[in-house]
């Protein structure tokens, strides 16, 4: 391992002209400097390309074509990736500047952790910020919802060599391998206690079915390696949250 290890940062990006230059002046401007970076576009029809070819200059590698949804963009990223840590920012988000920095920082000391991960700030739409903190709660992650921000999450390539994002999942998929991850050796994720990404709020796994969240939610744990028991309680505490919900909103 070298003191600057090559540090691979992907975007995926569909008709994201509203904040995708955001997204890539906070890549180019990092305190680390040895960084590649790589734009998955899924065949933008708005000025996304226009922007993309503007600042050709910040960008490593880029390509335009066709995919089947977030999860196979992101694994085309992977694999041009040549770096021995990679992170992936969604086009409507943003780092903190010095967030690649900080990641190289814990890796050089912990070079056997595959997964970092952070705190984030959460953007809302009048442009205010708010710290949201990982819950260390394993129950809630294992039982109830993803603690883990992926947004923050750098992960080692050789982690990636092992599996990646399943493609049969709309919104889940992320879930999964963090939970893979975690089954096999939680000694290897490593929290770092700092806000380190800003995330815009209302993704798309608020905007699917309850029934559809129901059966990808029980999918993604059983997949991972929990048993039928254990997945299933997910879906017992899930929809016993949905019901509080209603009786006391």
């Amino acid at each position: 391992m070298t003191k600057s290890p090559l540090v691979s940062i992907i975007t995926v990006v569909y008709n994201g002209e509203k904040y995708i230059e955001q997204t890539i002046n906070s890549v180019y401007n990092q305190t680390y400097n040895n960084i590649e970076y790589i734009i998955i576009d899924g065949k933008s029809t708005d000025n996304t390309i226009n922007i993309i070819k503007e600042n050709e200059h910040k960008i490593t590698d880029w390509i335009s074509e066709e995919d089947d949804g977030l999860y196979d963009a992101m694994n085309k990223g992977v694999k041009r990736a040549k770096g021995e840590l990679i992170g992936i920012i969604n086009s409507d988000d943003w780092y903190e500047l010095d967030a690649v920095e900080t990641v190289v920082e814990h890796y050089l000391k912990h070079s056997a952790i595959n997964l970092f991960h952070a705190d984030r700030f959460d953007v809302y739409p009048d442009g205010s910020r708010k710290i949201y903190p990982f819950n260390k709660s394993v129950l809630k992650f294992k039982y109830l919802s993803m603690t883990y921000n992926h947004p923050s999450m750098f992960i080692t390539k050789r982690e990636y060599e092992r599996h990646i994002y399943n493609t049969n999942l709309k919104v889940y998929s992320d879930f999964q391998f963090v939970l893979e991850a975690f089954l096999r050796d939680p000694s290897k994720i490593l929290y770092i206690n700092k806000p380190i990404v800003n995330f815009r709020l209302g993704g798309v796994s608020g905007q699917i079915p309850l029934i559809e969240n129901l059966k990808e939610g029980f999918t993604a744990r059983k997949n991972a390696g929990m048993n039928i028991v254990d997945s299933s309680l997910f879906v017992i505490f899930k929809l016993a949250l949905e019901l509080y919900k209603k009786i006391f909103k």
